[in-house]
């Protein structure tokens, strides 16, 4: 019944389960989420830089161009170079708000801002040098213009526009490790509820197969053996709490048919006995009658003392299979009890009086404690007397020489309660209130029916009686019938 208690019903294992696979699923859709998000927040990071690259790509291409423009118009006196020239200056300007846009970041911004300064500082001083030239157009005014290009203004926005490229390409490379690390960091995170699946597919299996595949099969072959006419099977009471009840109502089930079907053979003796007993009683009391009379009317003081003794003999021997057939009709035969007042002294003296010559051959006393029922009880005088008579009869059998036995008796709360006790070796089995057969006896001449007599009696008495053994040695029967 603990195991019962302490399985899992199967709903609240399904609903476990469902749960951990709910669980799963969740994990699953988080992780994937997660390594969705993070590889776009870098797709987005890397297509931001690239655009930043091209823009500043973009700048270059057009200073280039717009320095042509410059030579275009102080060497070759083209006319339209200087329109062309403050076309890319204005082309050159919005590409600096584009990125200023676009940049993120203080070393970003900053980036920029040194790219754009040093790109006005070309703007402002490129046209003076040209003019210079164009004051005094010699050899060496070309070279010192070509100088001051190459190694002044033009060489200091080569070097802020190749710090801010550098810049952004170790950006690039920081994305494409936060990117692999996001990849390896999400096919770990996937990998997690996929190993987690499996493992709840290898621990379902082993729960279907324990919870409940093993103890069906166990219902299953305990149903063959009760088929069988194997009362005695009995089904493991485990697997889940369903399961686990339902074989312990099995078990149940299997208990009750035993002691229906032990009943039901038990009842069909006695039934037998019930037809057999009276016809043999009836054949072999007439013999033991004749037998007796026969006996008591050869006995004669004329006689012998052997004589005598024998005749005694076979006399008292008639007299103990009467007793024997007329105990065994009276134990086989429905008891109708007769309730009528009755003194509780006068049973006990009833049932003591024929027992005072078995009390003197082994000097037994009998210790009587009835004074607190000093009212008249409502039973059946006479059945009663019969159940102390047989009990107190089994108690001096049982007492060794030279001792007590004790007999008390109380009323309370309307029970009369009534206890033997003897100081013998106590009882060599366990009597069985719901025998249908007489039990075992240990007396050379006995029945077996005084305990089985008394249990019937106080079971049509609405009564109760209980066998114990006393400390250290002996026997108590209490006796317990409502008032």
């Amino acid at each position: 019944m603990q195991k019962t208690q302490n399985s899992k019903s199967l709903r609240d294992l399904l609903l476990m389960h469902e749960l951990i696979f709910i669980a799963l699923i969740l994990l699953a859709v988080i992780s994937g989420g997660y390594g969705i998000h993070i590889w776009d927040k870098t797709s987005k990071e890397s297509q931001r830089i690239n655009l930043l690259v091209q823009e500043i790509y973009q700048v270059r291409g057009d200073l280039y161009r717009q320095m042509k423009e410059l030579f275009d118009a102080f060497f070759l006196q083209d006319g339209e170079a200087l329109a062309e020239y403050n076309a890319y200056t204005q082309s050159i300007l919005t590409h600096f708000n584009g990125l200023k846009g676009i940049a993120r970041g203080d070393e970003e911004k900053q980036a920029i801002a040194e790219i754009e300064q040093n790109y006005r500082i070309f703007v402002n001083e490129a046209p003076s040098l040209f003019y210079r030239y164009q004051a005094r157009p010699d050899r060496d005014s070309q070279k010192s213009l070509y100088k001051d290009i190459e190694t002044g203004i033009f060489s200091r926005y080569e070097d802020v526009s190749k710090r801010a490229e550098m810049l952004l390409s170790l950006k690039q490379v920081e994305l494409k490790t936060r990117l692999a690390d996001a990849k390896s960091s999400s096919i770990a995170i996937l990998s997690i509820p996929v190993l987690l699946a499996g493992i709840l597919l290898f621990f379902s299996r082993l729960f279907l197969k324990k919870s409940i595949v093993n103890p069906i099969n166990a219902m299953m072959h305990a149903t063959q053996e009760i088929s069988a006419g194997n009362l005695s099977h009995k089904v493991p009471e485990t697997g889940a709490k369903e399961l686990a009840t339902l074989s312990q109502e099995i078990n149940k089930m299997a208990e009750d048919l035993s002691l229906s079907r032990d009943a039901l053979v038990r009842t069909e003796k006695q039934a037998a006995l019930g037809l057999l007993v009276p016809m043999l009683a009836h054949n072999i009391r007439n013999p033991l009658a004749s037998i007796r009379a026969t006996a008591q009317i050869i006995d004669s003081p004329e006689h012998d003392k052997d004589t005598r003794e024998s005749l005694q003999g076979i006399m008292n021997t008639v007299d103990r299979l009467e007793r024997w057939t007329g105990a065994l009709l009276a134990y086989l035969n429905p008891i109708k009890p007769q309730l009528s007042p009755a003194k509780l002294s006068n049973i006990i003296q009833g049932a003591t009086g024929p027992l005072v010559q078995k009390l003197a051959e082994k000097n037994i006393q009998i210790v009587t404690d009835i004074s607190d029922v000093k009212s008249a009880i409502l039973t059946d005088e006479h059945l009663l007397e019969q159940v102390l008579y047989n009990l107190i009869l089994n108690a001096i059998e049982a007492s060794p020489k030279q001792s007590s036995i004790y007999l008390n008796a109380s009323l309370f709360n309307h029970v009369l309660e009534m206890t033997i006790r003897d100081e013998g070796s106590g009882m060599p089995f366990v009597p069985d209130p719901h025998a249908l057969s007489p039990g075992p006896t240990t007396k050379r001449f006995g029945t077996g029916l005084g305990i089985p007599f008394a249990f019937k009696v106080c079971e049509v008495l609405n009564g109760q009686v209980e066998f114990m053994t006393a400390q250290p040695v002996g026997t108590i029967i209490k006796i317990n019938l409502p008032q």
